[in-house]
C-alpha cells in the first residue's frame, strides 16, 4: 500500500500533463486553420500599401532646377569668351571656375570675391574689365533657355500644378535672370541658393521650398540634372526625375501613370 500524498501528487502531475497535451494539440489546430490565413491577410497589406508608378498620387507642385533643365548645356561661345578673358589654358579656367563654385552659389562668396578667387588659383590679373567681362559672359553661358521645359513649366501653371524653381545660383547671375526673364513670376515660389545661403544638396534648402508651396514630400516631383541632387530630394520623400533629356523625362512621366492625368512635355 502506497502513500497516499505521493499517490496524489502523482495523479495532479498526470493530470497536468494530459492538461498541457490538449491544449497543444488545440492550439496547433487554431495555427493551422487561422495562420493561412493571417499570412494571405498580411500579404494582401503589404501589396495594397505600396504605391506602384502606374497608380502614383498626381503631384501639386513640380519643382525645377534651372542650370541644364531649364536652361541647355552652358553657351560654348560664352564659355570660349570667359577663358579667352582669363588668358589661361582651357583646363586651368575649368579647374578654378568650379573649385569655388558651390562657394559662390550659397551665398559665401559673391560676384567679386567669387571671381577674386578664381583669378587668384588660375594666376592672372583680375582687372575691373576683366571682371566685368566675366560678370557678362557667365550670365550669358548658363542662359539658353531650354523652350520645351519652360513651355512645360507654363502648361503645368496653366492647369492649377504649383511650379518652382530650386537653383543653385550666385548673385550676379540671378541678377541678371531677374532683369531679362520676366516669366519667373509665372512660378508659385523661386528659391535661390545665394539668398538662403545654402545649395543643394543641403535637405534645409528642399524643405525651404517645399513649406514656401505648402506642399508634402509626397506631393511634389523634382526634376534635376545632378544626382546628388535627386538623392537628396529621395531621401526626404519628394519624388526626384534626374534629367538628362525631355525625351527621357516624359517617358518618366508615363512611366508613372501621370499620362492623361498632368501636362506632360511635348518632345515633337
Amino acid at each position: 500500500m502506497g502513500n497516499p500524498l505521493r499517490r496524489r501528487a502523482s495523479s495532479a502531475r498526470d493530470h497536468a500533463v494530459s492538461s498541457l497535451a490538449h491544449s497543444v494539440l488545440a492550439a496547433n489546430r487554431i495555427l493551422r486553420t487561422t495562420l493561412p490565413q493571417f499570412i494571405s491577410a498580411l500579404h494582401n497589406r503589404e501589396v495594397t500599401t505600396s504605391t506602384s508608378p502606374a497608380t502614383a498620387t498626381v503631384p501639386r507642385a513640380v519643382i525645377f532646377d534651372f542650370g541644364r533643365v531649364l536652361s541647355m548645356q552652358p553657351d560654348a561661345d560664352s564659355h570660349t569668351a570667359l577663358v579667352s578673358t582669363a588668358g589661361v589654358p582651357d583646363e586651368v579656367f575649368e579647374e578654378h571656375y568650379w573649385a569655388h563654385r558651390h562657394a559662390y552659389d550659397a551665398g559665401v562668396l559673391n560676384g567679386q570675391t567669387y571671381w577674386q578667387n578664381v583669378a587668384k588659383g588660375a594666376g592672372f590679373p583680375l582687372t575691373p574689365e576683366r571682371l566685368a567681362a566675366f560678370h557678362h559672359h557667365d550670365s550669358l553661358m548658363w542662359a539658353n533657355l531650354n523652350a520645351p521645359m519652360l513651355e512645360w513649366a507654363f502648361a503645368l501653371q496653366k492647369a492649377g500644378v504649383k511650379t518652382a524653381i530650386l537653383s543653385n545660383m550666385g548673385d550676379v547671375n540671378l541678377a541678371y535672370m531677374r532683369e531679362h526673364f520676366d516669366w519667373l513670376a509665372g512660378f508659385t515660389y523661386l528659391t535661390w541658393s545665394c539668398e538662403l545661403l545654402t545649395a543643394k544638396p543641403d535637405p534645409a534648402i528642399y524643405r525651404h521650398t517645399l513649406d514656401k508651396l505648402g506642399v508634402a514630400a509626397k506631393e511634389a516631383i523634382f526634376v534635376d540634372d545632378i544626382a546628388a541632387n535627386i538623392a537628396a530630394a529621395r531621401a526626404l520623400g519628394i519624388d526626384g526625375i534626374l534629367f538628362t533629356t525631355v525625351e527621357q523625362l516624359r517617358s518618366d512621366l508615363e512611366v508613372r501613370g501621370l499620362a492623361g492625368k498632368l501636362p506632360l512635355p511635348e518632345t515633337d
